[in-house]
């Protein structure tokens, strides 16, 4: 008997199943394999986030990047922008069209180098990634859940958090703390006096 791939089992399920049903399904299996062979993604950090970061930093981040993609939930209310009262709510699931955005990066580095993109040098990676966003031709970054590639939606999350704006002022900025009142007029350190303290 002829063995059926998880990709090819969901695709003769959907259409069985209630479109909700299956979405979550999909973007379940999406979270296992991403989970299970997080080795392209994490060489897809290495490739896109700031080399200054470091392997353990790039590593702590591709992870959190990990567990947003397996706590993301359709349909969820998002906070209102600023200076508008209209609600939105999150789409669909981006973890199946991410996951085989990493699978056809190892295809295209099999391909044309004959390793896999893990294997490949950052500078190899870079190109394939490149190529591939310049197919897309976006001019920025959008919000993480909307990028239509997954090396875009790492570096979303990555350039949403605190440490992304630490790196880029080169201080303890912490913009999601709240610092008390009597500090509010004091410069923030800069980053390399701040770990020493």
């Amino acid at each position: 008997m002829r063995a059926v791939s998880r990709r090819t089992f969901l695709a003769a399920l959907s259409a069985a199943l209630p479109t909700a049903s299956f979405v979550r399904l999909a973007h379940a299996a999406a979270v296992d394999e991403l989970a299970g062979r997080p080795e392209t993604l994490h060489a897809l950090g290495e490739a896109v986030l700031p080399a200054e970061l470091g392997r353990a930093r790039v590593a702590a981040i591709v992870s959190g990047f990990q567990r947003w993609i397996a706590e993301y939930r359709e349909n969820a209310e998002l906070v209102h922008g600023y200076g508008t009262s209209r609600l939105e709510s999150t789409g669909p699931t981006p973890a199946t069209r991410w996951a085989t955005q990493l699978d056809g990066l190892d295809r295209t580095a099999q391909r044309t180098h004959n390793l896999s993109f893990a294997a490949l040098t950052i500078a190899q990676r870079q190109q394939l990634v490149q190529a591939e966003l310049n197919v897309l031709k976006v001019d920025r970054i959008p919000p993480i859940g909307r990028c239509p590639h997954v090396a875009l939606a790492l570096l979303a999350h990555f350039y949403g958090s605190d440490g992304a704006t630490d790196l880029c002022y080169d201080a303890q900025i912490m913009r999601e703390n709240c610092r008390p009142l009597a500090l509010s007029s004091r410069k923030p350190l800069p980053l390399a006096r701040a770990r020493r303290t």
